[in-house]
């Protein structure tokens, strides 16, 4: 079932979120500053890949990662959070739309806080 789920959420709309979350993390990487937060960038866009099957754990970050979640949050997070939890609603209307959904709201939880983040298979 993860198989199938992730081919059908690359057909429709996978690529296109990936490669959003790919080119944010470029251009966060042009400074040395935004580096920590590219990374963070490539991170998610490898899940929004390729989600299902995968599970994400939070936490496990010092006093280094909760400034940079802090930052992260204040910046752009909550807009990265924001954008995955309203399209997370929208796929939940329809009874077919909620794996996708659920999806979104994994990468939503990510999207805030993504430093000391663990992506794991189940």
């Amino acid at each position: 079932m993860n198989f199938l789920g992730n081919i059908i959420w690359l057909i429709f709309g996978g690529i296109i979120g990936a490669i959003v979350w790919f080119l944010a993390g470029l251009l966060l990487c042009i400074t040395i500053i935004g580096i920590p937060f590219g990374v963070q960038c490539f991170k998610i866009a490898e899940l929004v890949l390729w989600p299902f099957g995968k599970e994400v754990e939070l936490g496990n970050f010092g006093a280094g990662g909760l400034i940079f979640n802090i930052i992260w949050l204040i910046l752009f997070g909550w807009e990265f959070a924001l954008a995955h939890l309203i399209t997370g609603l929208i796929f939940c209307i329809t009874i077919i739309g909620i794996p996708f959904g659920l999806q979104h709201f994994k990468l939503a939880k990510l999207g805030i806080i993504p430093f000391g983040a663990k992506i794991y298979q189940k």
